[in-house]
Order: C-alpha cells, then structure tokens, then sequence
C-alpha cells in the first residue's frame, strides 16, 4: 500500500512474511497465493506491499537460479504484490516449534551473515517495483549480547562497512539504492537507539547513506524508550531511520497482582523469546523470558510496569488486565511521518506471534489469519490517512 506524503515522498506499508513458516522458495510462492494475495482482496487494494523473509536455503536458490527469480517475479506481479523491503533477521528455521536464541544466529560477527545479506540486498534489486528506485533490509542488531568482546565488535563492523561498499558496487551496477537497518531489540549488543546511535557513530562503523535504524515500536516500548526521545536522539546523532516496523507489546501495569500475573501466564510459549523488561524507579530491570521473569529462581519483583516483546495484533486488545502498546506505536508513527518531513519511507507490520497467542486471540483457520493480518494493515492506513497521508490507488 502506497501513500503521498505532504511532503511529497511516497511511504510504503507493507506486511511481514514471516509470520508464514516457508524455508524454500516452494513454500515463499504458496504464502503468496494462500494468504498475500487474500489479505489484499480483503483490503480491496489492486497491489499490496508485502516485506518479504527469504529464509537462508529460499534466497540461494533464487541467487542460483535466474528461471527461480523470474518465477517468483512473476508470482508476486500474478497476486498484485510487491517488495520494496526484506526482512533479514531471521536466517533460518524462524517457523520451528523452538525457535528461541537460535534467532540471532548466526551473527554479524560471522561472513555467514554478511554473504546471506548481500544475497538479499541482490535479490531485492530484481525484485522492486520499476518505480522505486531504493529498498530496505532489516537484520539484527550485531548479536546476542554474550558472548561478545570488543573483538567481535571490530569484526562485525568491519563486516558491516564491507557490505557498505558491496551494495555501493550493487548500485552502480543496477541503479537500485538498498539500505541496510539494525534493528534494536532487547537483549541484544544493540538494545536501544542510543546504544544505536554509539554503534553505527562509532569508528570503524559503516556509511549512514548504506545502514542506519529499523525501529520496531515493540522493541522501543519494551524497552521502556519514549518514542520522540528516541527519534530526536537517532535524528541529533546523523542516524537515519531506514525503515519502521509496526508491532505492538504486552504491558502489565500491575504485575504484582495475582490476577495480572495468571493473564501474563497465558503467554508464556516455548518457540519464541519474550524479553520481559519492568520499568522500576532505579531503572529498567529484565530477564530474557517471561517465563523466568514470572516463576524463575530471581523473578521480577513485579512492583512497577512490565511490558513483554509479545507482538500482539494491532487492531486487538488483550483480555483487562493487560492492555497493548498501540499507543506507544501511534506516537512513534507520529513523530516518523507526522511531520513537516518524512523520516522514513517504508513501514512494515511485522505481527509473526499469531500462532503462539492464547487461544482467544489465535486465528483457526488460514482464512482467520488472513483477516487478521488484513485489520492490522487497515488500522495501519487509518493511522496513517490521519496524519495527513494520502492513499494512493
């Protein structure tokens, strides 16, 4: 979905593949026909922007294959779809039944990472529109945060600056501008914007003009960041915002009770990990699941807020007593297109927990989830259209 800026740009919503398990390009061209292509129907949009995963074994054979390529181009042109962004976090496996830590694997420490991601960057050249001349690629921010000295550091960035200077060559030789985006997540090197901002300014760091900040307004929330805060420090410090993602938290306003504390119980799931962070007067105290952070052997001591990095569903609300952070969301959405400029062009609902939630909030059937995802993406556009954006046919 495409919308005219005030100040002319045109800004991308898309959403996130995925929350669709597809590791090989068989599975990537049935998520297309079985649930992008629905979700746009039900959006009654002649094209919708999707921000594609290709997992590691997927994108090889794209990269091998030009017939592959074509199919999938063709695929995406066939379901009224297109791709200005990929999401590169996860590498592989994303859809097991226990995901966990192996998420941040490998890491950018690693010229795995740094080979796969320039496979993307690649593929995502073939694969914009012909009017847009620049993609985005989010991908994880440097590492887990143990272990990692400064060794691992220096080594990172440099693998950092190195594919600086491959998607530079990329743009010469195809036209097509790709951005890299860390994106901040909690318990990682790189878990706020500040710490953002002292990485990618840092010696040794990568161009601005190739990598800059995804924001996922859930990572910031659970993190207990303030959205303008976080933007003006990013803006202060030269560090763009390549690319946002529109996903919302669990909080817990009072944790302590029993009651409170039965309901974040119910999200408690073995496959992916929820950092629980409690926003505590001495400062932001966490444990890197909610599990442990609710019956570990040194639980939270549930006295102030918990938010959890719980992707729950834009347009739904969490049984009381627990609320979502889709406020937190709007004021970042604020402050990132609201203005007199744009700081960001490309927007992506990334909600890939459907299947883990309480069974009052899981979609049943494929058609459930494709609705889903289609509220999502309306109550993203009318956000959107009421910040003065214009939709555009």
């Amino acid at each position: 979905m495409r919308f005219q800026h005030p100040d002319g740009s045109v800004v991308h919503l898309a959403y996130c593949t995925n929350v669709h398990p597809a590791e090989t390009l068989d599975g990537v061209l049935a998520q297309l026909r079985d649930y992008c292509e629905p979700v746009r129907r039900r959006l009654d949009r002649a094209r919708l922007g999707i921000g594609l995963w290709l997992a590691r074994d997927a994108a090889r054979t794209l990269v091998a294959d030009a017939g592959a390529r074509r199919t999938l181009r063709e695929a995406l042109e066939r379901h009224g779809l297109e791709v200005v962004t990929l999401n590169g976090f996860p590498y592989r496996g994303f859809g097991g039944e226990r995901v966990k830590y192996a998420v941040y694997t490998p890491d950018w420490t690693s010229r795995e990472r740094l080979d796969h991601t320039a496979d993307l960057a690649g593929l995502l050249a073939e694969l914009l529109p012909g009017d847009e001349p620049e993609g985005t690629i989010s991908t994880l921010p440097l590492a887990w945060r143990t272990p990692f000295t400064p060794q691992d550091q220096e080594r990172a960035l440099a693998h950092l600056t190195e594919l600086a200077g491959r998607l530079d060559a990329l743009a010469e030789r195809t036209g097509r501008s790709i951005r890299l985006a860390l994106e901040p997540e909690p318990g990682c090197i790189v878990e706020t914007t500040g710490q953002a901002a002292e990485v990618l300014t840092a010696p040794g760091a990568p161009p601005s003009s190739r990598v800059g900040v995804c924001l996922d307004t859930c990572h910031l929330a659970t993190a207990f960041e303030d959205p303008d805060r976080a933007i003006a420090g990013l803006t202060a410090r030269g560090v763009p915002v390549v690319k946002a993602q529109l996903s919302a938290a669990l909080h817990a306003e009072h944790p302590g009770e029993p009651a409170v504390r039965a309901a974040l119980a119910d999200f408690a799931e073995p496959r992916f990990l929820h950092q629980t962070r409690e926003r505590a007067p001495g400062g932001v105290l966490g444990h890197d699941d909610l599990d442990i952070a609710l019956f570990g052997p040194e639980p939270l001591p549930g006295r102030d807020p918990w938010r959890v990095h719980l992707h729950i569903p834009l347009h739904a609300r969490p049984h009381p007593p627990l609320t979502s952070t889709l406020p937190h969301l709007t004021q970042a959405l604020t402050r990132l297109v609201g203005g007199e400029r744009a700081l960001t062009r490309h927007l992506e609902v990334e909600t890939y927990t459907w299947q883990v939630l309480p069974p009052a909030l899981r979609p049943r059937t494929p058609e459930g989830l494709a609705d889903g995802i289609a509220a999502e993406l309306s109550l993203a556009r009318d956000l959107l259209t009421g910040l003065g954006l214009k939709e555009l046919s």
